[in-house]
């Protein structure tokens, strides 16, 4: 969710609806998408190349540091797939293409801001080292954030602009203002905090003359919100005269927040303000808007969730609004963050959204050629029902197995019908699909991928699942993948375990010095400025990285018939995380509840710590002849 130029006004103001803070020593509910966004962009990481996984790494482990330090015990609420109501699906399609835009800006030399593919399941796997405790809901998590944190009376930390509607009782953090990597150490103590700023919603209703706050839902709705764009909506705003108050140089948004603000302060509550806007629209439509705006003020009242149930004992009961029969294993998974979103979109909507990354744009999206992948993933889910309100399944007509895709055409969206692979009967029940064999499912997987057990029999563990996949893509036709870029690849994949030798026990395995040497020229040509991005290869490394997403997630929903391989960096075997070397404690016994959302990674070192955007670095400045 998100308002329309209420951030930037508020911000404006920052010296009357904010305090400073000194935040140490307590709890607090973070929005997980927020901040793993706010981190990418933020960092000066480079994001041309694919991922940047590594240096993304350190940021996130910095920041939890410096949490850890003051004291402050983390809770990361994500969001999950999209509202069953849909009713956000224009204002995804509008992100997509915005999306599109800023990747291909990206492509030809320009700035812009889009996410590496993997940057959330890089996220989860370092949450999971550092045992961070995180849950993922089960659509968008806003209404739950604001619950959790009234709960236990502790601040969000976030930047969505909702939360200056939402009433929290220990307020919102923007993360803009957040000055983590500024700790300062409360004078002659050694008790470190970080300088934060806290809005107040108090403070905002009483510079509107003590604005009834129980108005803010439909403020934010007539504002403009990711729920709400309705045509009508500009009638009122057309009609009604909106007092400014003193004059400003600002934009139009700006305009209307304030114009909006004082308008609304007149009314006493929220009704005598609604019967004021419906009687500036035409009588037909009058009852049609007023059911609109009164669901979309819903969204800001409290959830039917219980978030602390999931921290506290590891349970989290699906909320009445999101029903649509799924299978408890199922619900389990999505809740820890060991199945994505995009199987819930699958699931429940069947429909789902392939993102767009920093590729040639004149070529078919790279996300063509994991579909046969897909459609596997789709096999399985299609014997699940959709969410059809009180329709009877069974009583619909026979339908295909078919799954909608929102793709990137060119510069453009478009939603492809993609039908589903039709499986063996044992595979054909979601609810009882963890029942099946180890060897089962392995074999799915395999046959999936195109790869035979034998190849994988001599291959590392935590190697396992990236070289199936690269036998896939390297037999897809669209691929175009030359000897070069596998070359490429697999030296990628050796930094990992180069990682862990140089920083392992074993000094026998060190002689000569080779593995120092090989590493710091992986190092350096990646670290190299990039002076040029070859769209063709960036096309084929995209195209791999759609094959690992898709491969991953198969493997999730297959309850992991082979390790999840570590996408962050090496584990290497004689030390822990950052924060045991320095001596901060990772503060989860220490907040009295029970570790949940945790998930095994693998034991061995991780297969690489910047794949794509070291392959890429390597071939675009280095040349094929680097790995030849």
């Amino acid at each position: 969710m998100g308002i329309r130029g209420l951030m930037s006004f508020v911000e404006d103001h920052i010296n009357e609806f904010f305090t400073d803070l000194k935040l140490r020593d307590t709890k607090i509910i973070i929005d997980g998408y927020a901040l793993f966004h706010r981190l990418c962009f933020s960092s000066n990481l480079e994001l041309r190349y694919g991922g940047d996984y590594d240096s993304f790494t350190d940021v996130v482990e910095k920041f939890f540091e410096s949490l850890f330090a003051c004291k402050i015990c983390p809770y990361v609420v994500l969001d999950g797939g999209c509202d069953i109501s849909d009713k956000k699906l224009n204002t995804l399609k509008d992100r997509a293409r915005e999306k599109i835009q800023m990747a291909h800006s990206l492509s030809v030399g320009g700035g812009g801001y889009v996410c590496p593919l993997l940057i959330r399941e890089v996220f989860i796997q370092v949450l999971i080292k550092l045992r961070v405790r995180f849950v993922q809901c089960f659509s968008e998590a806003d209404r739950d954030i604001m619950t959790l944190a009234n709960h236990w009376n502790c601040p969000v930390l976030s930047s969505d602009s909702d939360f200056c509607i939402f009433d929290l009782k220990s307020g919102f953090c923007p993360l803009n203002s957040f000055q983590w990597r500024n700790m300062n150490t409360i004078k002659g103590t050694r008790d470190c905090y970080i300088p934060a700023k806290c809005f107040s919603l108090d403070a905002l209703c009483c510079h509107f003359g003590n604005m009834n706050k129980v108005l803010l839902p439909l403020f934010a709705v007539l504002c403009g919100n990711d729920h709400v764009n309705l045509p009508v909506v500009e009638t009122f705003l057309s009609k009604v005269c909106l007092p400014l108050g003193a004059p400003s140089s600002k934009g139009r948004r700006h305009h209307r927040v304030l114009g909006l603000l004082n308008w609304l302060s007149r009314f006493v509550d929220p009704t005598e303000a609604l019967d004021n806007v419906l009687k500036h629209l035409p009588k037909k439509s009058r009852g049609t808007v007023k059911k609109l705006l009164c669901g979309s003020m819903g969204e800001y009242l409290q959830s039917q969730g219980r978030l602390q149930d999931f921290f506290q004992h590891g349970a989290y009961s699906c909320p009445d609004t999101w029903n649509p029969g799924l299978p408890p294993w199922v619900l389990a998974a999505l809740a820890r963050g060991q199945l994505s979103p995009f199987i819930s979109d699958a699931l429940v909507l069947r429909r789902t959204i392939l993102h767009t990354q920093v590729e040639n744009m004149q070529r078919p999206n790279a996300h063509r050629i994991s579909l046969p992948i897909r459609q596997v993933i789709y096999g399985l889910l299609v014997n699940t029902p959709p969410h059809l309100g009180n329709v009877a399944w069974d009583a619909l007509p026979p339908q295909p197995p078919a799954f909608s895709e929102v793709e990137r055409i060119n510069k453009n969206i478009k939603t492809s019908i993609v039908d589903a692979v039709e499986l063996p009967k044992d595979h054909s029940d979601l609810s009882k699909l963890t029942e099946l064999s180890l060897a089962r499912r392995q074999i799915l997987l395999l046959e999936t991928l195109k790869v035979k057990q034998s190849i994988l029999d001599p291959i590392p563990a935590a190697l396992k699942l990236p070289i199936a996949v690269s036998c896939y893509w390297v037999q897809h036709t669209e691929a175009k993948a030359e000897l070069h870029h596998l070359q490429a690849l697999l030296l990628g994949m050796l930094m990992g375990p180069l990682h862990a030798m140089i920083n392992g026990p074993d000094e026998e395995a060190l002689q000569g010095g080779g593995a120092e040497m090989l590493y710091e020229e992986l190092q350096r040509v990646k670290a190299q400025p990039g002076l040029r991005l070859d769209l063709d290869t960036a096309h084929v490394f995209c195209q791999w990285q759609c094959c690992l997403q898709m491969g991953l997630y198969l493997n999730q929903l297959l309850s992991t018939p082979l390790p999840e391989p570590d996408l962050t960096r090496p584990k290497t075997p004689d030390t822990k995380h950052k924060t045991a070397r320095e001596g901060i404690t990772t503060p989860p016994e220490a907040c009295g509840e029970k570790r949940t959302a945790d998930r095994d990674l693998p034991p061995q070192e991780g297969f690489s710590n910047s794949l794509i955007s070291g392959s890429l670095y390597a071939l675009t400045n280095g040349g094929p002849a680097f790995v030849m």
